[in-house]
């Protein structure tokens, strides 16, 4: 049986946590200096679902490096 070793999964939840973090904070966050348009209740709703997704992203990659390095063992 073949196993992957345990710096595969750090590395993806690492990933996981930057990218998660990265998506709630550029994407979801409004910058006015620099819209050339006005705000419109689609953006606002993309704005949400990108904060949102990025959180989810974060709590999934935590949670993967926390089960990988045996914090949420069988008791």
């Amino acid at each position: 049986m073949i196993t992957l070793p345990p710096i595969f999964f750090y590395a993806i939840g690492t990933l996981l946590v930057v990218f998660g973090v990265l998506r709630a904070v550029v994407l979801g966050r409004r910058r006015p200096d620099r819209e050339l348009t006005e705000e419109t209740p689609e953006r606002a709703k993309a704005r949400k679902r990108h904060k949102a997704m990025g959180i989810v992203w974060l709590l999934m990659g935590a949670f993967l490096i926390a089960s990988t390095a045996g914090i949420l063992g069988r008791r």
